[in-house]
């Protein structure tokens, strides 16, 4: 049998070890397709096996798009090269690739690769693992070639922002306290990237940048982020000072997108807010038509994302294995359901519904899009939002999406948080926080995913941990989080904390959200403020008239603890609510001869 490469494949033309052999390449081809971090779904791992095949077989030559189409993805003879499919999924690919090589492949053996521009793979040698044939390649030595793909020039400036950064971890002079106590490392602002091209594709792709920028940089996990809602309340050619003034930011990361006709470039920016000194800065280009514009978008904000926070060796782990796909719809409204979180309104709920479930239906392996409708259906249940005619209960359709994520991209902060919450809602409050432990674990910046943690933790029972949580969610996200000052205002109620729940309620200001009116209420209520506590209350029962009736049951869902049940509902009472306790509420249960009815 041939064991070596067919003629005119170079396997490794710098290294003096032999190419690597057929039998080297075929058992790293069954390493990659079977390890757990590279995609069970989809056809990553058929792409790559028959186009790995076909090179070993000697018909590197006759790879094409239209035998990957038709050998691959099946589709008929007839098939089209305006159809993107082949193009699509070898992006994917490509950057299954390069994030297996992050994390579970960092030593393996053989680095298999498909360079773009064709789909046509390379097997080399990896740099990273051991070779006892050449002992004398060192790992500083294969460090610097990884760095070798951003530049000469670019790795020089990367050598300056590990020194600011890492000596930012102990001077933080403009820092507020309530960040200065928690923060172990160098804190991080991303502005919103300027739109320097025309037209709506280039003003949804600025936007989305700096969203893959915001959901790719928290997972360093020794830096600290801004959150998202920060973020785009700044202007784009915000200060660096104001920055360093305001927030107490070591960094602010800046920069621009120009889209026009056929090429996108996109220019970044890393500054010192002390300074207003440019640490970093890089210019991306590319062609639309080498690639779908979303999964450029995905691509370059990890880029920047690993260039910026390289210093700490930490790889990204980000979602860019399961890119949006290339619909200005579908990811608007995405970006629009964090437009309804801020507000928590039943017109903006049923507005990204029906965006969302057209989005899954039209592309039912985009995971991101699930989590998200996992979490607007549950909010049909918890919070009454648009009732659904659909016969399965709305628990029961949300824990279904949140598991469809989480298959479909094991990886992805946002489904295991949609999971979280489904799973609390359903009563299986243990395996809702496990579930939020080790998704933490794994992206512990993510302001999202810590404000929902700690609102869990809290109405769980455990009020001063859900309340330490909050409190760091808010501090990386000061801008925004409505629906997290809320929790943390009831955080502080139960801790007897008047000052800070008022302060608290009052930042939270969700207006158009009904629980907001209630837990202002028993805030008011418990300090002293009855006139508030009155008008709150009336408020609270002219948008959610069913809830005081089933107040017991309203507060069982959300596994609110027995003692802190009563408590609330004997503030809701002295707001001027007719809210019966547990105990009442047994009195008024029919009588049946066989029972006898005992206080509860």
């Amino acid at each position: 049998m041939q064991n070596e490469l067919p003629d005119g494949r170079i396997a490794a033309p710098s290294s003096p070890r032999p190419p690597p052999t057929l039998d080297d390449i075929r058992d790293q081809l069954a390493r990659v397709v079977n390890s757990a971090e590279f995609p069970r779904v989809g056809r990553s791992a058929a792409f790559l096996t028959y186009v790995t095949d076909e090179v070993l077989s000697g018909r590197g030559d006759r790879i094409k798009g239209y035998s990957i189409a038709v050998e691959v993805f099946k589709r008929s003879e007839g098939f089209k090269q305006d159809d993107p499919v082949v193009r699509i999924e070898a992006g994917r690919l490509r950057r299954a690739l390069e994030r297996y090589y992050l994390v579970a492949g960092q030593n393996d053996p053989i680095r298999i690769d498909m360079p773009k521009g064709g789909y046509v793979p390379s097997f080399v040698w990896n740099d990273a693992s051991p070779n006892p044939d050449d002992p004398g390649l060192s790992r500083p030595r294969a460090q610097w070639r990884k760095l070798m793909p951003i530049g000469v020039g670019a790795a020089l400036m990367l050598c300056v922002v590990v020194t600011a950064l890492v000596l930012s971890a102990y001077l933080l002079p403009g820092l507020p306290k309530s960040l200065k106590a928690q923060s172990e490392g160098p804190t991080l602002v991303v502005a919103p990237f300027a739109n320097l091209g025309d037209g709506p594709k280039a003003a949804l792709y600025t936007a989305g940048l700096t969203e893959e920028l915001l959901t790719a940089l928290p997972r360093f996990k020794e830096i600290r982020v801004f959150g998202r809602e920060t973020s785009t309340s700044l202007p784009s050619e915000v200060e660096a000072s104001q920055v360093r003034d305001e927030l107490g930011a070591r960094f602010l990361l800046v920069g621009g997108v120009r889209v026009s006709d056929d090429r996108v470039r996109v220019t970044a920016r890393l500054l010192d807010t002390d300074t207003s000194e440019i640490l970093w800065s890089q210019t991306y280009d590319d062609d639309i038509k080498s690639g779908d514009l979303f999964s450029i978008q995905s691509d370059v904000a990890n880029k920047v994302a690993t260039a910026v926070a390289q210093p700490y060796g930490i790889m990204a782990q980000s979602d860019a294995t399961n890119p949006p796909p290339e619909d200005l719809g579908v990811y608007g409204c995405t970006l629009s359901f964090y437009g309804y979180r801020a507000e928590l309104s039943a017109v903006q709920h049923r507005r990204v519904r029906d965006c969302l479930e057209s989005a899954v239906a039209r592309y039912p392996s985009f995971a991101t899009a699930w989590a998200m409708l996992s979490i607007i259906y549950l909010d049909e249940d918890r919070f009454r939002f648009n009732p659904s005619t659909n016969a399965t209960p709305a628990i029961d359709r949300s824990l279904q999406a949140a598991r469809r994520a989480v298959q479909l991209d094991a990886g992805n902060t946002r489904a295991h948080q949609a999971l979280m919450t489904a799973l609390f809602f359903k009563q299986e409050v243990a395996e809702a926080l496990h579930v939020g432990e080790q998704a933490l674990a794994t992206n512990p910046n993510d302001t999202e995913l810590l404000g929902e943690f700690g609102t869990r933790v809290a109405m769980s029972g455990e009020w001063e941990r859900g309340a330490a949580l909050l409190d760091r969610a808010l501090a990386l996200n000061p801008g925004g989080g409505g629906y997290y000052h809320g929790t943390r205002a009831l955080a502080a109620y139960m801790l007897n904390d008047d000052k800070t729940s008022v302060i608290e309620i009052k930042q939270a200001d969700l207006q158009k959200f009904p629980l907001f009116h209630a837990v202002a209420a028993v805030i008011y209520v418990n300090a002293g403020m009855m006139d508030e506590a009155r008008r709150e209350a009336t408020r609270f029962n002219e948008m959610r008239p069913d809830f005081v009736p089933n107040v017991v049951a309203e507060l069982k869902a959300r596994n609110v603890q027995p003692g802190d049940r009563a408590r609330l509902i004997a503030d809701l009472r002295k707001a001027g609510l007719p809210a019966s306790d547990e105990v009442r509420e047994s009195m008024l249960l029919p009588v049946h001869s066989s029972s006898v009815l005992v206080p509860r």
